[in-house]
């Protein structure tokens, strides 16, 4: 398996980097483009990083969010008959009140509904091929409590209600060497998800590799925070070991600061990645 980071919020190279994430991920004779930022701006970084995105034979959407699903209106301008899979709730309007002003942060009306036709909506664990799985929240019920928390919100006709993360999934490869999991902010906690993915695979599954950001970085007077206490980390991190996680990749909403405190508790098992960055499995 191999796995190319298009784009995340830093770079150690001239590639753009731009806040958001796209992977593109080759496994076996499958190649699947997950996410595509908020611009065209992967589609650059892929042609300069020699990836031929055009040849993916699945696009995946994480969650309803500009900063994973803006740079689909160019890649399906210039790819028209691709199909993005994506929960059916992606289409709900998406909220943020961090910074003490709520604004909106869904999906561009220029991606859907422009490009309604090319989206494929789920609603179940749905199997794209031999190993490759797409697993949705089954109990968003217990969730709201975590978007209240992180001033995430959904709104129903006229009210802002806590986000429950029904429009997030994770993307899941069933390997030789144990579970792949990718969730590109984990929005509802990687504990969570990790009991999700489980429930489905057996609690048995090792996971070879996590990928995705955290959805722990926060701003207090210009400067980054991480939004967790450090024995909230510390418990996070002894699921993971609990678990059988042998690596997290992590950035994005992670944050610097939240992954420093991570690392102290995981030490090389976990590893930021970059705009351009490889990893083979």
């Amino acid at each position: 398996m191999k796995i190319q980071i298009l784009i995340e919020n830093t770079t150690k190279s001239d590639l753009i980097p731009e806040h958001g994430l796209s992977f593109f991920i080759e496994y076996n004779d499958k190649k699947i483009l997950l996410d595509a930022g908020i611009t065209s701006a992967f589609i650059n970084n892929a042609k300069n990083m020699g990836v031929d995105i055009a040849s993916a034979d699945y696009c995946v959407l994480s969650h309803g969010h500009y900063d994973h699903s803006g740079g689909f209106a160019e890649y399906l301008k210039q790819n028209p008959t691709k199909k993005v899979y994506a929960m059916k709730t992606i289409t709900d309007d998406y909220y943020s009140a961090s910074g003490g002003n709520i604004h909106p942060i869904g999906v561009p009306k220029d991606v859907f509904p422009a490009y309604k036709a090319n989206f494929v909506l789920l609603n179940n664990i749905t199997k794209l091929s031999e190993g490759v799985y797409v697993i949705p929240h089954k109990n968003t019920s217990d969730l709201s409590k975590i978007g209240e928390r992180a001033k995430l919100y959904k709104k129903i006709k006229d009210e802002y209600v806590p986000d429950d993360f029904s429009h997030e999934l994770s993307l899941v490869f069933d390997t030789d060497g144990g579970l792949v999991i990718f969730n590109s902010c984990s929005h509802s906690g990687i504990t969570n998800i990790i009991n999700e993915v489980k429930d489905y695979f057996g609690t048995d599954k090792n996971i070879r590799a996590f990928f995705g950001g955290l959805h722990m970085k926060g701003k207090l007077e210009d400067r980054e925070i991480c939004t967790f206490s450090e024995s909230e980390i510390r418990k996070t991190v002894n699921h993971l070991k609990d678990n059988k996680v042998d690596k997290l990749y992590t950035g994005h909403c992670t944050g610097i600061v939240g992954y420093e405190l991570i690392k102290k508790y995981m030490g090389d098992k976990v590893e930021y990645i970059h705009t351009g960055k490889e990893i083979v499995l």
